[in-house]
């Protein structure tokens, strides 16, 4: 006999009430566990760096663009799991809902195995095409060959937080990513400076913290919602087949922007391990001071997706239009704080040289491209709720091509390391002009074609 289907489950909980909050409250719950897990590899980069050797700060700077590659397969797994169990709970479908939600974990896992089974034959040939060589090649590779084995922890903690958030349950996603802050923030300093273990050290904790991440979110799905539904084997074909036309474009999507990153990080390699450092310091610093805008893209389809479910198209607009009124404000508001700060975080991580330069310059220009690219986000969002992730997947990929390969060559040879990050903010603002313009007319000609339906 199956458990009461919980209330969390059974009832669409974004299809009334203000939109703007729905937005903020779900927002804010997804940016607490999002930044604190950004804090760990924030600290975990200055303690790297407390270590006063410049190689280990490449290196962290190559294995996570190469651990940006599998983490982009997480979230395209928990995109397409979110966006198909909310919509399921919009139409009213819970049984279907609940079938998803176990159809989900399942292919996340074996998705996320496969990928490490293939990442682990070219780990090596993977670092030196990106630049890594020498003593920092060595690094990269020693971090790496510890943290990937762990991808399915990463992928199946990911779809948890994104299931939890599809039935509204803001604060226990929040809950999944705030563990592995938490234990990452205890076992960092321990592993690093207490065993005198390094960078292995840091991975190690990262590892550890994933694990949990993982017990975390189940006990939430199982004890606390009942989510999991026994698969139909009826059912077998067309639940997989509803996965996999989200996930497969919405993976492919999300491989644009490490693309994009290992050609950005290849561009810097040739001016040294010093502009490789500044990149990798650059990076734990955008998801810090723009973590909100992160969980924004992550947060609002569940909201789209029931409204989308519900045929509620007038709330569907004002869901986008709140959202980038929130870009605008957060990123004003970050890209001031940077400004500010820069010279505090340039000492905090003890950069110096085209290190220093590029946080520098960074901070007072390039951080502002960041309006553009959470516009991007947030339509993303859209198109792989309205069952469009291919527009998705166009966009992301002309973006980490089109508009970042020209744009960062003539960048470099005129204003070298910080020309490459100029290219790359100016290639993003056409692109997400061009992302504005297809998803407002793809709403309308979706609205007219379902209420004329309806």
């Amino acid at each position: 006999m199956s458990g009461p289907t919980p209330a969390s489950a059974s009832k669409a909980k974004f299809t009334d009430g203000s939109t703007m909050r729905h937005v903020l409250v779900m927002t804010s719950a997804s940016s607490v566990g999002l930044i604190s897990i950004f804090l760990v590899d924030f600290a975990n980069l200055f303690y790297i760096a407390q270590l006063g050797i410049e190689e280990l700060a490449a290196a962290i700077g190559y294995a996570g663009t190469i651990m940006f590659f599998n983490s982009a397969i997480g979230i395209g797994l928990s995109i397409a799991a979110s966006a198909s169990v909310s919509r399921r709970i919009g139409q009213g479908n819970v049984k279907g809902a609940h079938r998803l939600v176990t159809m989900s974990l399942i292919m996340s896992t074996l998705i996320s195995l496969m990928v490490v089974a293939g990442s682990l034959a070219f780990l090596d040939d993977l670092a030196m095409l990106l630049g890594a060589k020498g003593r920092t090649l060595d690094f990269t590779l020693s971090f790496l060959y510890i943290v990937v084995p762990s991808m399915p922890f990463l992928c199946g903690a990911m779809v948890l937080s994104a299931l939890l958030r599809s039935v509204g349950d803001a604060r226990g996603a929040m809950f999944v990513t705030l563990s592995s802050g938490f234990v990452a923030a205890i076992l960092d300093p321990i592993f690093i400076f207490g065993l005198d273990m390094g960078i292995t050290g840091a991975a190690i904790a990262s590892v550890i913290a994933r694990v949990i991440m993982v017990g975390v979110g189940l006990y939430i799905l199982i004890a606390k919602h009942q989510l999991l539904g026994r698969p139909e084997v009826s059912k077998l074909v067309s639940d997989t087949v509803d996965l996999f036309k989200v996930a497969t474009p919405a993976m492919l999507t999300n491989l644009a922007t490490p693309a994009g990153n290992a050609w950005i990080i290849s561009e810097l390699a040739q001016f040294g391990d010093g502009a490789v450092a500044g990149f990798a310091i650059v990076g734990r610093i955008i998801p810090v001071a723009f973590g909100a805008l992160f969980a924004l893209s992550g947060a609002v389809g569940p909201i789209i997706g029931q409204n989308y479910g519900a045929l509620r198209f007038d709330r569907l607009s004002m869901v986008v239009k709140d959202s980038l009124l929130l870009i605008v404000v957060y990123t004003l508001s970050a890209w001031g704080l940077l400004y500010l700060l820069q010279d505090q975080l340039v000492l905090f991580f003890n950069a110096e040289g085209d290190s220093a330069s590029l946080v520098f310059f960074f901070c007072s220009f390039a951080a502002a491209g960041f309006l553009f690219n959470a516009a991007i986000f947030v339509t993303n969002a859209v198109f792989n709720n309205l069952g469009l992730p291919v527009y998705s997947m166009l966009f992301n990929w002309g973006r980490a091509t089109i508009g970042t390969i020209p744009f960062t060559i003539v960048g470099a040879q005129i204003y070298q390391a910080n020309g490459v990050l100029a290219g790359q903010a100016l290639g993003g603002i056409v692109f997400a002009f061009m992302a504005q313009y297809v998803c407002w007319r793809t709403i309308g000609k979706i609205r007219r074609e379902k209420l004329a339906v309806a």
